[in-house]
């Protein structure tokens, strides 16, 4: 499993990935973020994964190939995007049927996200493995692939479009820890990319467990100290009521 996390608010992006990578019984780290950038364009964008590692790094190898020979071509990023689904779909046709014979499905979902030359402002994109897409939009301002479900309450409560940067970077360093309590196989070290709008340049750190952790029991403590405080009226209704006769 995977958890990989991209935002959009005002001020540019925010992308969050685990680097576990479970094999049967085997865990390794491995990065699951690729970044291109280059100093001298004005271009710079991100690439996060979800699915079969095998399958991951034979669609990367096969679209920077081609955005090596093609740099000047992709002024904006969903010309990008359309690129990586045509090397996606190229690895399903070569590797498709040979998974189906071993039980195994073309599963690998993207996100890509960046801001190109011509694009007015930072897009994020999703794309499916059939190699269709949706873009990010400002009422929604994040999407997850892997393990979606558990960071999901923290971002849907508190994260908006106007929120500061730092904040978004807050909220997805916590909708991260959600997944990792819950999930074995999403863990540390995390890696965070920031890209703030128009400036085309992008920002990488890496995060082991013991960088973060006093804050995520900071966290904890903040959500038990809630359910405290959380008013009781309502439950006095429940334990004043009567058992009916037998």
């Amino acid at each position: 499993m995977t958890f990989c996390l991209a935002i959009k608010v005002k001020e540019g992006l925010i992308g969050v990935a685990d680097t576990r990578i479970t094999t049967g019984t085997e865990r390794i780290t491995a990065k699951k973020i690729t970044v291109r950038q280059k100093s001298n364009m004005k271009s710079a964008f991100f690439i996060m994964t979800s699915g079969l590692r095998s399958v991951r790094d034979k669609a990367i190898t096969y679209f920077e190939e081609v955005i090596d020979g093609q740099d000047a071509e992709f002024n904006k990023l969903y010309k990008v995007v359309n690129a990586f689904a045509q090397q996606m779909r190229r690895v399903e046709e070569e590797d498709g049927p040979s998974l189906i014979k071993c039980g195994l499905v073309f599963d690998l979902f993207s996100l890509i996200s960046g801001q190109m030359e011509d694009d007015e402002e930072p897009k994020v994109f999703m794309l499916y493995p059939q190699g269709n897409w949706v873009e990010m939009t400002e009422s929604s301002p994040y999407f997850i692939i892997g393990a979606a479900g558990f960071g999901k309450p923290v971002l849907k409560r508190a994260l908006r479009y106007d929120s500061s940067i730092r904040f978004a970077l807050k909220a997805g360093f916590l909708a991260f820890d959600s997944t990792r309590i819950s999930s074995t196989d999403v863990g540390y070290p995390i890696d965070v990319i920031i890209q703030k709008k128009n400036e085309y340049k992008i920002i990488e750190h890496r995060f082991d467990h013991e960088d973060l952790s006093k804050y995520s029991k900071w966290w904890q403590e903040k959500i038990s100290n809630g359910l405290k405080d959380l008013p009781e009226d309502w439950i006095d209704e429940v334990f004043s009521k009567e058992p009916p006769n037998s």
